[in-house]
C-alpha cells in the first residue's frame, strides 16, 4: 500500500483514511504496516478491525433488529382510487439582512 500524502507541513490538520484488506497469520496475529513517508513523525492512529464480508449494509432488516416483514408495507396501497390530497403551499421564507 502506498500513499502520496506529504506530511511535512506541521500545521496541516488533514485526516487521511486508508482502507486495506489483510490476512492474519497462522498464529492468528494481524501485522499492519502503513508507510507514511515521514520519518520520526508523530501520528495518531485509529484502527477499526472488522471481519471481511460483515459490512453493516449487507445485513438484512431482521439482522439489524427489525421484526420480520416490517418494511413490507412500504408502498403497499393497492387502491387505485386513493388520492393524496393537496398539501398546500409553504410559507414564504423570511428575508434576512
Amino acid at each position: 500500500m502506498r500513499t502520496n500524502r506529504d506530511w511535512s507541513n506541521k500545521g496541516d490538520a488533514a485526516v487521511q483514511t486508508l482502507r486495506v484488506t489483510e490476512r492474519t497469520g497462522k498464529d492468528g496475529v494481524l501485522h499492519v504496516s502503513i508507510p507514511l513517508g515521514a520519518p520520526e513523525a508523530d501520528f495518531e492512529v485509529v484502527l477499526v478491525v472488522q471481519p471481511k464480508g460483515t459490512e453493516p449494509s449487507s445485513a438484512t432488516p431482521e439482522q439489524r433488529g427489525w421484526p420480520p416483514g416490517y418494511f413490507d408495507l412500504a408502498g403497499s396501497i393497492d387502491d387505485e382510487t386513493f388520492v393524496r390530497p393537496p398539501q398546500g403551499e409553504l410559507p414564504k421564507p423570511v428575508d434576512m439582512e
